[in-house]
């Protein structure tokens, strides 16, 4: 089967460790163009990555060698540069979130349903092994019947202070990029692929720090996103629910998952809270164990992912795309795809009408 073309819209920071390295790994795709906004960049990330590049996404959607194109950019963009894509006719890859507020994914969800295209969304934190080795224990029974599960985290980037102005638009919450749309829901979805989804849901949303500093020029920024991220609820199972992102870092633990069951705990931890790329430490004590210890988690659950990516900060986007390769060879769409993702953009909707009212909301 011939390696899928890719095209990647945005090969900055967070593409440069993740995506290309993970196509450079894979024998089932391969880069052939990326793009950028001026032609400065784009000549730059052509002579890096040894590409075309581009200036205007269109050349990069109008190249025939393209089949698939990820949107790697700022949230605020994607409602344009994912609707050429799907006119195009390209598989699209729109990395999380999807749009910036509810409409928009309705609207782009739709775009693609239409199109009959394959898309794919990134929330790759359950592809990492420890998350997916956690889905089968409690599926085979570890815990006995789940009876609740709290997860507590840290968004790391949503501190008092901020590297440039560039990065500014994390803090504003007209933007879509917040601790809730990002780091929250990169973490509930791994929750929801091994536990299962929401069915109740109550919300406290509050804007903690007001202002962050810009380092790079020490000017200080107003924050509008709330950084504290309170949510309890019930899932469809009947097991209860508590969620807490905070903005920033903590001195003490800045992730910790717990799967509590009739007959077995299960703990996720991490040193660092956003869990699509945390490097998880898996744990679990059952039965007469007085404590949980570490769990080995098979070489079997890294199949797919190359060896030099393991344990870093694109292994999770690794097993994406190694499910990817494997559904587009059997024509089988496993992966969240863009209806996936509508889903989670309700359940932010949800979230936010819940802090808002002080009503629990239904999210079935």
């Amino acid at each position: 089967m011939k390696p899928t073309g890719v095209g990647i819209i945005g090969p900055g920071a967070w593409a440069s460790v993740s995506h290309i390295p993970v196509i450079a790994a894979s024998p089932a795709f391969e880069l052939r163009a990326v793009s950028t906004s001026r032609r400065s960049s784009a000549e730059a990330a052509a002579a890096t990555h040894g590409v075309p590049g581009y200036d205007d996404h269109r050349r990069l959607l109008a190249d025939p060698r393209v089949d698939m194109v990820v949107i790697a950019v700022p949230v605020a963009q994607h409602g344009e540069l994912i609707s050429a894509a799907l006119e195009a006719g390209k598989i699209v890859y729109s990395e999380w979130p999807l749009a910036n507020g509810l409409a928009e994914a309705e609207r782009l969800a739709e775009l693609a349903r239409k199109a009959g295209a394959r898309t794919v969304v990134g929330l790759q934190g359950r592809y990492a092994p420890e998350v997916q080795h956690a889905a089968d224990l409690v599926r085979d029974g570890y815990v006995g019947a789940v009876l609740g599960t709290t997860l507590v985290g840290s968004g790391m980037v949503w501190g008092g202070e901020v590297a440039s102005h560039a990065q500014a638009y994390w803090f504003d919450n007209a933007n879509g990029a917040t601790p809730l749309t990002s780091a929250a829901l990169h973490a509930l979805d791994p929750l929801h692929f091994v536990l299962g989804e929401f069915d109740t849901i109550a919300a406290n949303l509050v804007v903690g720090r007001k202002e962050a500093t810009v380092t790079e020029d020490g000017s200080r920024i107003p924050i509008t996103a709330p950084d504290q991220v309170a949510l309890i609820g019930t899932l469809a199972s009947g097991a209860a629910a508590s969620v807490f992102y905070r903005g920033g870092a903590s001195r003490g633990d800045n992730l910790r998952w717990e799967i509590n069951g009739t007959d077995g705990d299960l703990v996720l931890t991490s040193a660092w809270g956003n869990m699509q790329v945390a490097q998880l430490t898996l744990a679990g004590g059952r039965g007469a164990d007085t404590a949980a210890a570490t769990i080995d988690v098979p070489a079997s659950y890294s199949d797919g992912i190359a060896t030099g990516l393991v344990a870093t900060p694109a292994q999770g986007v690794a097993g994406l795309y190694a499910q990817l390769a494997r559904d587009l060879a059997d024509g089988t769409r496993t992966v969240p795809d863009f209806a996936h993702a509508l889903r989670r953009h309700r359940l932010i909707d949800a979230v936010e009408r819940a802090s808002a009212t002080g009503v629990a909301q239904s999210v079935r």
